[in-house]
């Protein structure tokens, strides 16, 4: 893999370009449709932000803005921080101008991908975000499914929050999606972090190769921090305990189909099975979407992270 960014582990700042705090684009990454950049803006910030050959998705981090795209104004409520609520957030088509203001300031992540059709900007509702209890016992974890394939529009991005309580592990069992076919979809993914505990808080990830001189990492990892996963199998990523860890999720491919589909290391596939088992994780969920409890899907249900 040939990139011009650090490496897969992207330190807070090390990436830090045009007034972002981070800036993930695909010519930095070495490969073709995934973005993420995330912005801090004073009280009374501003910032003009122009969309190209990129669909993007303003979520807020912590704080509020407003957004302006195509004619329309979004107001977004946004959230203290990512450990306290679920957020709205603001879908961007290709080819416009945006303004985002903020009266109070905030921390707003964009996630991006490079895409053919335009479709309309649009307000995401919080109380529209499903929220999903995943896994069981130390690999239970919650997930924000806010632009998951099935459940917000885009042509091509997929994006979701995961919340891991501290000494849990998520991404667990280790899975990948690199390769097409009916059971697996090419999805090039950020991970972005933060964590809950102040400076000394941190986690790790593992990214290990399915392939000959495929991606492999072991990253200690900490507020404000990415990892590229171009390739290979992904997980766990361990939250240390004392100190719960996020992370938000972009992906987008080049399969016809926007799908999330993935295929978990043999080796570690007979972990899900325990899950029917397992015991519940008194702690989940953190918080809940604004229109009714988290939904139990773990236990069953194949998903990703």
């Amino acid at each position: 893999m040939t990139v011009d960014t650090p490496g897969p582990h992207l330190p807070a700042g090390s990436t830090a370009r045009e007034g972002y705090d981070l800036w993930v684009d695909p010519a930095g990454a070495g490969w073709t449709y995934s973005s993420l950049r995330v912005l801090t803006l004073p009280p009374g910030g501003r910032r003009e932000f122009a969309t190209e050959g990129s669909e993007w998705i303003v979520l807020p981090l912590s704080g509020g803005c407003e957004v302006t795209v195509d004619g329309l104004v979004f107001t977004l409520h946004g959230r203290p921080d990512v450990f306290s609520a679920v957020t709205d957030f603001a879908y961007l088509p290709r080819d416009a101008e945006a303004v985002l203001t903020s009266s109070r300031g905030g921390r707003f992540a964009l996630a991006g991908a490079r895409c053919s059709r335009r479709l309309p900007a649009r307000h995401g509702p919080a109380a529209g975000v499903p929220v999903e209890l995943r896994g069981a016992g130390r690999a239970a974890r919650q997930v924000n499914n806010f632009a998951a394939a099935d459940v917000f529009a885009c042509d091509r991005l997929i994006a979701v929050e995961v919340l891991t309580p501290g000494g849990n592990w998520s991404s667990y069992p280790p899975h990948k999606h690199d390769e097409a076919g009916p059971h697996e979809s090419r999805l090039e993914e950020v991970y972005y972090y933060e964590l809950r505990g102040g400076p000394a808080a941190l986690g790790y990830q593992r990214v290990y190769p399915s392939a000959p001189g495929g991606t492999d990492l072991l990253a200690e990892v900490r507020t404000g921090d990415a990892v590229l996963i171009p390739d290979g199998w992904h997980g766990p990523s361990m939250a240390a305990p004392g100190y719960d860890m996020y992370y938000l999720n972009v992906m987008a491919g080049p399969d016809p189909e926007r799908a999330w589909r993935i295929s978990d290391d043999p080796a570690h596939a007979w972990v899900r099975g325990t899950w029917r088992e397992a015991g519940a994780d008194p702690r989940l969920p953190l918080y809940q979407a604004p229109d009714g409890p988290a939904r139990d899907a773990g236990r069953v249900e194949d998903d990703e992270v």
